[in-house]
């Protein structure tokens, strides 16, 4: 039995926190719904109570040991990837080698076992400069200190990677060795500290990666393991220098070991390409970080492209010479090997698609003016970015007005008025202040009434509240903001729906045949249709590449960077279950296909549909009607509709 889905359908239910029905679990995991219940026995086995997953009417849902659950299979964990990282460590440790019979002896393992474990070695040492010799039963690991540390910080990532559940990658690093995991907070807390006292911004997402780093360092220093000396540009630059001189001291102070001048150079520059970036907001602040005009120029042009593209307002110089001076860093992350982890990405993916999309387009346009390569938590970066410079504008677009009524009696509606300005001013403009006890229906045309009274006109906008706002009347304006905001996506959603969905471009069921070959197939449907040409389908099988479109648990939304449709249209799969669609599984796979003329509908359908398709109870309508292309678009229609 799979304990890797067992835990999967574990951190799926503790995410969620709600009920989830067994059919709907069997295809978020590609399995059966017997395979589900199977998965539930064995999780609850693993706890005293024996209600890790709680079972009932509705399905089931996480119980109060869910996570100690999780922890259980942890603390036991002797599986062939634990039992792999165990050994790749002792070759780490021990410079002489290990012998194979003492080895296999000490794991409780077979020789025959150990030999097959040597072989999945070499292959993990693929692409790393490292390389494993072998005398008669010693087998040593031989390779350059970086590279071999490099590969410690491979395997921390990996076991954080492949748990469904938050590990400590110090524990994972820095087990059996000089420095104790418990001190790399302490040296956090003071690391960050002499970082702010030097001016900087420290990246908090980031830091974590780069602490794993310095912790390494130490802990192979500790063993005679140093670095080779610094590079004389490096250790000539002052705020190389400077950063350099302060982790030399925290590390005597935290830690108890002094670093030589390879290490400290190393990890300065990691902090200064990874978790600072220069205090202040002023441009000469950025002029004297030594920002490259190359890569400036570079940034400038994919910002104004993706500005005229997705029709949004990027277009600022503090925010380009910023976002340049994250890339040039991260063009030197990429020279070292290295990366920075962004423990967002997934949120940031689900709730923000377009900005995410943007993001994937400005990267994609300096891979090829730069050579730049970046991952999803590298593209969660720039999303970062993108997202902060568009937040002003995103609000302006969903600020509610209200008109206010308040019969008058002294100051009473302006207590009100500066109350409801003070509680609801993010999300709501008051427009207009009524008095009168009985507004004549033409006196309002905002979008919401906040009345002290009783209107029987415009009654499906007003929220009845108090004469002094209480946190109940705040709420149920919220509330109210809220589901007319929804209503007016969803609308928008389903006239621009009507227009691009055809019954020639639906296919149930999906086969699950890969990403690539599912893009073809509801392209081709697109191609046929003649609006589309097979540059599209290559273009959308590029963009994929870049970043996974599954933008949630239930659906992907593959689709090129270019808008060059004749129209918009949107090819659709439904699977009988589920697809495997990058690392994980989708049920929908819908393509859209953009014209150059519909620019302004790409934001509204990209952005809705990922919410439709996000919310679990929807889906399963929708899935179970998509059978035929009519039954799918009806119950697609009824669920917006609400």
């Amino acid at each position: 039995m799979s304990t890797r889905r067992q835990d999967r359908l574990l951190s799926v239910l503790l995410r969620e926190d709600s009920w989830m029905t067994g059919p709907r679990l069997a295809d978020l995991l590609g399995v059966t719904p017997r395979s589900i219940r199977a998965y539930v026995t064995a999780l609850n086995a693993r706890v005293p109570d024996g209600d890790a997953v709680i079972s009932g009417a509705a399905g089931y849902r996480a119980g109060a040991s869910a996570r100690a659950a999780l922890a259980a299979k942890a603390g036991a964990d002797s599986t062939p990837r634990a039992r792999l990282h165990g050994l790749v460590r002792a070759l780490l440790d021990d410079e002489a080698g290990i012998d194979v019979f003492d080895t296999a002896d000490r794991l409780h393992v077979s020789e025959a076992t150990l030999e097959a474990d040597l072989v999945r070695v070499r292959s993990l040492l693929e692409g790393t400069r490292l390389t494993l010799e072998r005398d008669r039963d010693v087998v040593r690991l031989r390779g350059a200190e970086r590279d071999q540390r490099r590969l410690l910080s491979r395997l921390a990532h990996d076991e954080m990677d492949a748990a469904d559940f938050p590990v400590d990658p110090f524990r994972l690093a820095l087990a059996g060795g000089a420095i104790p995991p418990e001190s790399v907070a302490p040296f956090k807390d003071a690391l960050v500290a002499a970082l702010g006292g030097l001016g900087y911004y420290v990246n908090e997402l980031a830091i974590a990666d780069v602490l794993l780093h310095i912790a390494i360092a130490a802990d192979r220093v500790a063993s005679g393991r140093e670095l080779e000396g610094a590079d004389r540009a490096d250790a000539a630059d002052s705020a190389m220098g400077t950063v350099s001189d302060a982790i030399q001291r925290l590390s005597r102070e935290q830690l108890g070991i002094a670093l030589g001048a390879g290490d400290l150079t190393h990890l300065a520059r990691l902090v200064l390409t990874r978790i600072v970036t220069p205090g202040g907001a002023d441009l000469a602040n950025l002029a004297r970080a030594g920002l490259d005009a190359e890569v400036e120029a570079a940034v400038r042009a994919e910002v104004v492209q993706a500005s005229s593209d997705y029709q949004v307002d990027l277009v600022d110089d503090a925010f380009i010479l910023r976002l340049a001076l994250h890339v040039q860093n991260l063009l030197r992350r990429a020279q070292e090997e290295s990366r920075a982890r962004n423990p967002l990405t997934r949120s940031l993916k689900a709730a923000y698609p377009m900005i995410f999309d943007v993001a994937v387009s400005v990267v994609s346009g300096l891979q090829e003016r730069l050579g730049l390569r970046a991952d999803d938590d590298e593209i969660a970066y720039v999303a970062m970015h993108i997202g902060g410079r568009l937040e002003r504008s995103r609000r302006a677009e969903t600020l509610l007005t209200a008109t206010i009524v308040c019969p008058g009696y002294y100051e009473l509606h302006e207590v009100l008025r500066s109350r409801v300005d003070h509680s609801l001013g993010q999300g709501i403009e008051v427009v207009r202040v009524i008095t009168a006890v009985d507004p004549r229906e033409s006196e309002i045309d905002s979008d919401l009434v906040l009345s002290t009274v009783p209107l029987p006109a415009a009654a499906d906008r007003v929220v009845l509240i108090q004469p002094f706002l209480t946190e109940t009347d705040v709420e149920r304006v919220q509330q109210a903001a809220a589901r007319l905001r929804r209503a007016r996506r969803l609308a928008r959603l389903r006239e621009e729906l009507s227009r691009y969905f055809s019954e020639d471009a639906y296919v149930h069921p999906l086969p699950d045949t890969g990403e690539e070959a599912i893009i073809r197939l509801l392209g081709g449907r697109l191609v046929d249709a003649g609006l589309i040409g097979e540059d599209y389908i290559e273009n959308t099988i590029q963009r994929e590449r870049l970043s996974s479109t599954a933008f949630s648990d239930a659906l992907a939304v593959p689709h090129a960077l270019q808008m060059t449709a004749q129209r918009t249209a949107i090819a659709v799969g439904v699977a009988a279950g589920s697809v495997a669609w990058g690392s994980g599984r989708v049920q929908v796979v819908a393509l859209a296909a953009f014209s150059e003329q519909d620019r302004d509908a790409f934001q509204t359908v990209f952005e809705q549909l990922v919410e439709v398709f996000g919310e679990g109870d929807s889906v399963q309508r929708i899935v179970r009607r998509g059978g035929s292309f009519a039954g799918f678009l009806d119950e697609l229609v009824a669920v917006i509709d609400g």
